[in-house]
């Protein structure tokens, strides 16, 4: 769906910028083409076409640039967190209380004298 989405985006980005080049800023462009009088559309027509067809394609291109945001593939499988995110999540609590190394815990204990427990 993406890469129809993408194509129909270029498409449009194409045509639109042929319409704008084919427009002439002072009323000259493809409208000074058909400046006899007895074609069937005239310079007006021509012009209204022109900038219509601008519009639709300048509103299109919106549409589909948002649209292809909302089907723009995913990539989540195999994603790795930061260095940072590790490091957060195997930090050790900071106020829990050290535990040192002893040899003997029973004989620790015994060895602390009875105020102390």
């Amino acid at each position: 769906m993406y890469v129809l989405v993408s194509v129909l985006i270029i498409i449009a980005s194409i045509l639109l910028i042929l319409i704008v080049l084919v427009q002439n800023s002072k009323g000259g462009g493809l409208a000074s083409n058909f400046a006899g009088s007895n074609q069937v559309m005239g310079v007006r027509k021509t012009a209204d076409f022109l900038e219509k067809a601008t519009w639709t394609l300048a509103i299109s291109l919106v549409v589909l640039a948002l649209l292809a945001t909302l089907t723009m593939p995913r990539g989540n499988e195999g994603v790795t967190r930061s260095a940072i995110e590790e490091q957060i999540q195997n930090a050790q609590d900071p106020t829990a209380l050290p535990n040192f190394p002893v040899a003997n815990p029973e004989a620790a204990t015994a060895a602390q004298p009875d105020s102390a427990k």
